[in-house]
């Protein structure tokens, strides 16, 4: 069997901005949870808000990089449904 380096590389990278997205998505809920509950003070709810929207520009950069679109990242986990 032949492997493709360049499918290779684009696989491993879906791969990888999967878990970042999926993990990107868990830190977002519990970020408004945290906000909707009253326990971050304004300049803690500032910079997780910076650092959300700059991890999601850093994500868009990387899926452009390699020729992915953000519903590429949604693995499908056969019974279980979609990751994402």
């Amino acid at each position: 069997m032949e492997l493709d380096p360049d499918t290779v590389e684009r696989d491993l990278a879906r791969l990888v901005l999967t878990v970042i997205e999926l993990l990107r998505q868990l830190m977002e809920r519990q970020a408004l949870r945290r906000v909707e509950g009253g326990e971050l003070t304004e300049d803690q709810e500032e910079r997780i808000g910076m650092t959300l929207m700059l991890l999601e520009d850093r994500m868009e950069t990387l899926r452009t990089r390699f020729g992915l679109e953000p519903e590429d990242l949604n693995i499908d986990l056969g019974p279980l449904g979609p990751l994402l």
